[in-house]
C-alpha cells in the first residue's frame, strides 16, 4: 500500500502559498507530519482528502484495490478514507452510539444488523461501549476524539488522517488516543500532522517536516536524528551569556529552567566552557529544520 504526492502546490486567493511542490512517499503504517502552526500541515491534509483542490502536482494511492488517481477519481479515495480534522464538531444532545449508527448510514452501511455490529465493535475498539448511551456534549475532550476515531473507522478505510488529534488533551487521555493510532496502524497509512514532537518520536516509523508550505526532512525518526547526532550541546547559562549567544552561536532552543536559562546548540566543536554533548532528541532536529540552522551532508 501507498501514497504517493507529487510536486503538490496551492496557492490562496490572498496570496498565501500553502504548498510548496510538495513530494512524499506514504507507505503502510504512521506516517508523521511535523511543523508549526500555519506550516501548510492542514493544506496538505485537505487536499488529500479532496476537501480543496491543489493548483498542480498529483496524488496516486495504490493497494489492493489499484491505483486510484485521486483528483481524477475522488470519490474512489473517499471510499476509502477515514478522516479525522482539526475542528471536529458533534451534535452534543444526542448519544454517541445513535449519532455513530446515522454515520454509518451515511457511509454506506444500510444493512441494519451490519450496523449495529460495526457501530458496536467500533465503540469497544475506542473504549467507548460503557458510555455509549450518554450524550456527546458531556464528553470529555479526549472521549469526543477517540469518537471521532470510530466516525473514520466506518467502512474500514485503507488511509486515516488525523489532523493535530491531541491538541488540548490532558496526558492521560493523549497517552490513551495514541496507543489507540498505534493499534490501528498496522495494515493501512495513519496520516498524523501535528505540531508536537513526542506524537511523532513515540509513534511513527517515517516522518516529514513541513514548515512555509515545503518539505525540509522525510525518512524515519532515527535518520532524523543521525542528521545531528555528536553536534548537540547544552549548558545552564546566565542572561547576559544568552545574549552574547544569540549572536554568535547556532542556538536550537531555549527554556527557562529553576529561573536560569537552558540552551541546545548546534556546533561540531565544542562551543565552550560549561558545554556538554548530549544524545540529541528529535525536538533538537526539529527547531534545527524550522529555525533553517544549516547542517552538513550526511
Amino acid at each position: 500500500m501507498e501514497l504517493q504526492l507529487t510536486n503538490l502546490t496551492k496557492t490562496y486567493s490572498n496570496g498565501v502559498k500553502a504548498l510548496n511542490n510538495v513530494s512524499l512517499t506514504m507507505g503502510a503504517g504512521l506516517f508523521g507530519l511535523l511543523g508549526p502552526n500555519g506550516a501548510g500541515k492542514s493544506s496538505l491534509m485537505r487536499t488529500v482528502a479532496t476537501l480543496q483542490e491543489a493548483d498542480s502536482g498529483s496524488i496516486a494511492f495504490s493497494g489492493p484495490f489499484g491505483t486510484i488517481d485521486v483528483f481524477a477519481q475522488p470519490d474512489a479515495l473517499r471510499q476509502r478514507l477515514g478522516y479525522l480534522p482539526q475542528e471536529f464538531g458533534v451534535y452534543p444532545r444526542i448519544a454517541a452510539e445513535t449519532l455513530l449508527d446515522h454515520l454509518a448510514v451515511l457511509k454506506g452501511i444500510t444493512n441494519s444488523r451490519e450496523r449495529k455490529e460495526t457501530v458496536t465493535a467500533l465503540l469497544h475498539k475506542t473504549n467507548l461501549y460503557n458510555v455509549r448511551t450518554k450524550s456527546l456534549g458531556g464528553y470529555s475532550g479526549g472521549m469526543k476524539q477517540r469518537f471521532g476515531i470510530a466516525q473514520a473507522l466506518l467502512a474500514n478505510p485503507s488511509l486515516i488522517i488525523v489532523d493535530e488529534p491531541t491538541a488540548g488533551l490532558d496526558p492521560g487521555e493523549r497517552n490513551r488516543f495514541l496507543n489507540l493510532l498505534g493499534e490501528l496502524g498496522e495494515d493501512r497509512i495513519i496520516i498524523l500532522s501535528t505540531h508536537i514532537v513526542e506524537d511523532v518520536q513515540e509513534l511513527c516509523r517515517d516522518m516529514a517536516i513541513v514548515n512555509r508550505g515545503t518539505i525540509l526532512f522525510q525518512g524515519h525518526p532515527d535518520e532524523a536524528l543521525a542528521t545531528v547526532s555528536g553536534r548537540v550541546w547544552r549548558k545552564r547559562v546566565s542572561k547576559a551569556e544568552l545574549t552574547d549567544l544569540k549572536e554568535n552561536a547556532n542556538i536550537i532552543s531555549e527554556r527557562m529552567v529553576a529561573g536560569d536559562p537552558v540552551v541546545h546548540i548546534l556546533a561540531d566543536t565544542n562551543p565552550g566552557a560549561g558545554f556538554q554533548p548530549i544524545e540529541p532528541t528529535l525536538e533538537d532536529v526539529y527547531f534545527t529544520n524550522i529555525l533553517g540552522i544549516q547542517q552538513p551532508a550526511l
